[in-house]
């Protein structure tokens, strides 16, 4: 009887055995056939519960675009000429000490130089409109922040700028990183009426500075801590001061952070432009909200499309 049972358990080992091989050769050819496919649609299903989007959505965001026509519509290259006089403000910013001449110039000559245009806003009494274009924005932008930073201004003299949590106004970007004025940055901050506001003026400053950020930090205008913020207040207080109305501030405001940040800019135009919106239709304070213009909002859009790299921009330093 036991050498009955071995030899049907011999049996069956050689029969399951055989099976076994062919249910693996089975498997296999099939796997040859239908592999690909089954793997492609399973990587599609899990890209798809991952980043809540098909291969083919993030396809229409990175493809179609041309990137010289969207400079021309973001920073175009003949510039834009701003609807804000600066009169005499260069020369009055170096009265003060706000700005060292000697150490203004000697930056830029260790550069490129300065425009007669630019220097004209340096010494002139009667400057007109400002334009900014792209080999002018950095001198644009050093401007403007020695006027944020030396205006008086409730913005300065009590928001978040002197906050004590963060231990004092001169341990930021925007007071501690200007090194061409004439002694201590300090002496300068919120010190002078270079542009007096009315209470309504004043009013509409700090709303609209609560709603403009820029990609360099998560904070908006109304925390001026680097040269950005507090450039881009000095240009809303020009505005207020001059009539601009809200809307337009933002218009603006807008055109001005593109040609500091061109390659951001030139990205969120690609992505609106894959949503089917082109720039010219975009509503600038969308645009220069939290959700697009802080950093953290930035890395939001670029993670859904090919980010621009080509037109540089400045940092925030002088």
């Amino acid at each position: 009887m036991s050498e009955n049972i071995l030899k049907n358990k011999s049996l069956w080992y050689g029969i399951s055995t055989g099976i076994g091989a062919i249910t693996i050769i089975v498997v296999f050819i099939l796997g040859a056939i239908y592999g690909p496919e089954l793997r492609s649609k399973f990587a599609s299903k899990k890209d798809d519960d991952q980043y809540g989007k098909t291969q083919t959505d993030n396809e229409s965001v990175t493809t179609g675009v041309d990137v010289s026509q969207l400079a021309e519509a973001v920073v175009p290259s003949n510039g834009v000429v701003l609807p804000v006089k600066w009169g005499d403000l260069g020369k009055q910013l170096i009265t003060k000490g706000v700005i060292d001449q000697k150490k203004f110039l000697a930056l830029y000559n260790n550069r490129i130089g300065l425009s007669e245009n630019e220097l004209k806003m340096l010494n002139d009494d009667n400057n007109g409109n400002i334009t900014i274009n792209s080999n002018n924005a950095g001198v644009i932008l050093n401007l403007l922040w020695a006027l944020g930073l030396s205006n008086k201004n409730p913005i300065l003299d009590s928001g978040p700028m002197v906050d004590k949590q963060y231990g004092g106004a001169e341990n930021f970007a925007s007071t501690g990183g200007w090194s061409l004025s004439k002694g201590d940055v300090m002496n300068h901050y919120s010190r002078y009426t270079f542009i007096k506001l009315n209470n309504e003026q004043q009013a509409t400053v700090e709303r609209v500075s609560q709603n403009i950020f820029r990609p360099c930090c998560n904070n908006s205008t109304y925390f001026p801590d680097c040269n950005h913020g507090m450039a881009m207040l000095g240009l809303l207080e020009m505005m207020a001061s001059q009539g601009i109305s809200e809307n337009e501030m933002y218009k603006i405001a807008l055109q001005v952070n593109s040609y500091w940040f061109p390659d951001t800019y030139m990205t969120l135009a690609k992505y609106e432009t894959s949503q089917g919106i082109d720039w010219k239709n975009v509503d600038p304070k969308k645009m220069l909200s939290a959700t697009y213009s802080s950093a953290s909002g930035y890395r939001a859009v670029r993670s859904k499309t090919e980010p621009v790299q080509q037109s540089g921009g400045g940092g925030c330093g002088v």
